[in-house]
């Protein structure tokens, strides 16, 4: 699923992980309160790893300054 759209900007399911992630979450947790299958949710998160808007601390992710900055552009 992606998170970026050809022209760099977030997808909708992007804005919205990157509003929960705000605080610590784990994959599990993303998906039920997003409401998308795991493995959707795995893949989004992986790319935003790589976009350097997320980052991986253990088994829970969280939102960076960069993925704030963009969420912000966005809204």
């Amino acid at each position: 699923m992606p998170c970026l759209t050809s022209d760099g900007r977030l997808t909708e399911s992007a804005k919205e992980m990157l509003q929960l992630l705000d605080a610590p979450r784990t994959p599990d947790q993303v998906a039920q309160l997003i409401g998308l299958p795991l493995y959707r949710i795995r893949a989004s998160l992986r790319e935003m790893v790589e976009a350097g808007l997320v980052e991986q601390r253990d088994d829970h992710y969280a939102t960076l300054e960069a993925g704030r900055k963009k969420l912000a552009e966005q809204s």
